[in-house]
C-alpha cells in the first residue's frame, strides 16, 4: 500500500477533494492510505503556540523548529524511508517526473508550511526537501498537498482505467497534450477534424503529435527546451 502522511494546521481540511473520485475508489480498494497528523498538538503553552516572530524582524510569524521537529519525531518511525516534503513556494517545481518516482515508492510524508515559512533550522535537521506547485503563494500548503497526493495517486497501479489515457497525458511526453473531441460530429458550426474521423490510425498519430507539438510551441516553448 502506498502511504502519505500530512502534517498539517488544520487536519479538518483532510482529505477534501482527495473524498471524492478515482482516489477516493483507490482509498476504499486499499491501493493507498493517508494519515493525518495535527501540528498544533506539539504546540507550546496553554495556547497550543506554534509560530513566533522572525529573528532579524520583519512582518509575520513563522513556524517554530522546536514545535515542527516535536511533531515530526511523534508522527514518523525512526527508520522512516518515505521522502519529506515540504510545501512551500521557494521550492523546486513539482513536475510530472517527480510525481512518477514517487508513485514508484513506497509514499510519501508532505509538510504544510502557513504564515512565513518555518525555521530553517527545522528543514535541515529533519531532512525535508521543499518543493511547489507554482510561480504564486498560498495562505499554506494543504491545497499544494492536495495536488501532490492527486498527482500521485493517479499513477499507481489500477487507479486510471486505462494505462494508454496516462501515456498520453501533458508533460508525459515532454508535450502538452493535443486537442480532444467527440460526439456530436458537428456542434454550433464546427466540425471534428475529418482526420480523426478517417480510420486512418497512423496520420491520427501523425496528427495529434504535430497538434501536440504546436500548443506546447504556443503556450510552454519552455517545455522544448527541456526536450
Amino acid at each position: 500500500m502506498w502511504r502519505a502522511t500530512v502534517f498539517t494546521l488544520f487536519p479538518e481540511m483532510f482529505p477534501g477533494p482527495l473524498g471524492v473520485s478515482l482516489a477516493n475508489e483507490a482509498l476504499a480498494r486499499e491501493v493507498w492510505s493517508i494519515e493525518i497528523r495535527d501540528i498544533r498538538a506539539h504546540g507550546l503553552g496553554r495556547h497550543r503556540a506554534v509560530d513566533d516572530t522572525p529573528a532579524g524582524g520583519g512582518p509575520g510569524m513563522v513556524i517554530r523548529a522546536d514545535v515542527l521537529a516535536a511533531s515530526l519525531d511523534a508522527g514518523l518511525d525512526e527508520g522512516e524511508r518515505r521522502p519529506r516534503l515540504l510545501l512551500s513556494p521557494r521550492g523546486a517545481p513539482f513536475t510530472q517526473a517527480h510525481a512518477h518516482t514517487l508513485a514508484a515508492g513506497e509514499g510519501a510524508v508532505l509538510i504544510c508550511g502557513r504564515f512565513e515559512g518555518v525555521d530553517e533550522r527545522a528543514i535541515a535537521a529533519r531532512g525535508l526537501e521543499e518543493i511547489s506547485i507554482g510561480d504564486y503563494v498560498l495562505s499554506g500548503g494543504e491545497i499544494a498537498a492536495f495536488a501532490v497526493l492527486d498527482a500521485c495517486v493517479r499513477l499507481l497501479p489500477g487507479v486510471m482505467g486505462a494505462q494508454a489515457s496516462g501515456a498520453e497525458e501533458s508533460f508525459e511526453a515532454g508535450l502538452l497534450e493535443y486537442p480532444h473531441y467527440t460526439r456530436p460530429r458537428e456542434w454550433e458550426g464546427r466540425a471534428i477534424p475529418e482526420m480523426l474521423l478517417s480510420g486512418d490510425h497512423a496520420k491520427i498519430k501523425a496528427w495529434r503529435e504535430a497538434e501536440a507539438l504546436k500548443l506546447t510551441r504556443e503556450r510552454r516553448p519552455d517545455l522544448l527546451g527541456r526536450r
